[in-house]
């Protein structure tokens, strides 16, 4: 099967919910869900391995800013169109930079919903969180408040910051196939088919990256343990 049948969207629908419940680390969630997505839409699960292996062939991300290496600056519009930069982030302490694919992806929306939940122990080491995506206003907003964020959420239109950090990778025409179903064109403004590897980033006051996570493979995110002791550290730091 080569396309997302209503029948099985809504089988995907479904584990999503159940995994988003579930009573387990993100990890634990993000597993679960990649399995039924597997069962469910194995041709997808499939082209990902296949996306997953040429981009770990070839390096993805491995060039991203790592420990001991400054975070270069950003000016994104948040989810109001409000200019925000790194600098002024960094003004009170350590930030949490965090790239996500989009609103529509199931892995990001677990991802979000489990820093949210953290949310209130990161801002009581004196950090902040900020997201990073590539689609236009109006659905970054709609990220942020499906997810109940209650930090930016930023558009990084055109993926020009992820780009300027080694991030920014094409999907290829069998992903681009595969999610013809996804209005990725009306989402990002511009068809290019291009999304940003997720990644997390925790940045010291002094602008200097304190740990990172960066993985080919969306399936797979920085777990909220390791995040909060990065955050811890560079509290101290």
């Amino acid at each position: 099967m080569t396309e997302l049948l209503p029948a099985d969207a809504e089988r995907l629908r479904q584990a999503f919910q159940r995994c988003r419940d579930m009573d387990g680390t993100l990890g634990e969630q993000l597993e679960v869900y990649a399995a039924a997505g597997r069962e469910i839409f194995p041709a997808y699960s499939d082209a990902v391995d296949r996306l997953v292996c040429r981009l770990r062939e070839n390096g993805g991300g491995e060039n991203a800013p790592r420990p001991g290496e400054v975070m270069p600056f950003f000016v994104l519009p948040d989810e109001t169109g409000r200019l925000v930069n790194l600098n002024w982030l960094l003004a009170d302490g350590p930030v949490v930079v965090m790239f996500y694919r989009g609103h529509w992806c199931p892995y990001c929306r677990l991802s979000i919903n489990a820093v949210v939940q953290a949310h209130d122990r990161i801002k009581a080491m004196g950090a902040r969180v900020v997201a990073i995506m590539p689609e236009t206003q109006r659905y970054a907003e709609q990220f942020k408040s499906e997810s109940g964020a209650p930090f930016p959420v930023l558009s990084d239109l055109d993926n020009g910051y992820a780009l300027s950090l080694n991030l920014a990778i094409w999907l290829g025409a069998e992903i681009q196939q595969l999610l013809s179903y996804l209005d990725l064109s009306g989402f990002h403004g511009n068809n290019g088919w291009v999304l940003p590897i997720p990644a997390t980033f925790v940045v010291g006051r002094d602008g200097i990256v304190k740990a990172r996570f960066v993985d080919p493979d969306f399936r797979k995110r920085m777990q909220i343990d390791a995040l909060i002791a990065a955050v811890q550290s560079a509290s101290h730091g």
